[in-house]
């Protein structure tokens, strides 16, 4: 029995391009180019689907050929909680060094801290992790949703530490007697 995972980072939208985290209450929608993006993944339509809540997921699985998900709030990005709604720059300028050592416990499964007034490395991987224990022994599926819990996936499954997956690029998992292996890293065409 294998589990083919198909994890989709959602397609671009403004605040990707303003390189700012997310507010928890955001919900922006793709840009034109990210409608584009969306457009041309090709997945396994015959898969089973989820998708994060947020818009920007929901409008890439729609668009890549998935009108009809599983919406789970597991797949929402991670609580940034005090850095959400600013830049890389404007944390650095206002708090120093301490952005980067939130955002190593965020990226830490067994993290008892991460940034102020958002969830632990802990929390955060649990709710990843839970999700991953409820997929089917086999079969595919495709989840469409954001780059801190495809991230988390990664850590995970595979322990892969550190990754970059671009905005509307694809990770491929596969799983089997228990044990995962990073299959495929594609990237979003052009």
């Amino acid at each position: 029995m294998t589990l083919t995972l198909y994890l989709v980072r959602h397609a671009p939208t403004l605040p990707n391009a303003e390189r700012r985290y997310p507010l928890l209450e955001e919900d922006a929608p793709l840009s034109p180019e990210g409608r584009e993006v969306a457009g041309r993944l090709r997945l396994p339509l015959q898969a089973a689907a989820y998708t994060s809540p947020k818009l920007r997921a929901r409008e890439t699985a729609k668009l890549a050929g998935f009108p009809h998900t599983f919406t789970v709030a597991a797949l929402t990005e991670a609580d940034f909680g005090l850095m959400a709604g600013h830049t890389w720059a404007e944390l650095e300028a206002r708090f120093g060094a301490r952005p980067r050592e939130w955002i190593e416990a965020l990226g830490h499964p067994e993290g008892e801290t991460g940034p102020p007034e958002g969830e632990t490395g802990r929390q955060f991987h649990a709710r990843i992790q839970n999700w991953l224990a409820a997929l089917p022994g086999e079969g595919e599926v495709v989840a469409f949703t954001h780059a801190g819990p495809l991230l988390a996936a990664l850590r995970l499954c595979v322990g892969l530490r550190a990754a970059e997956v671009a905005l509307g690029g694809v990770v491929v998992l596969k799983r089997a007697q228990g044990q995962w292996w990073l299959r495929e890293l594609r990237l979003p065409h052009g």
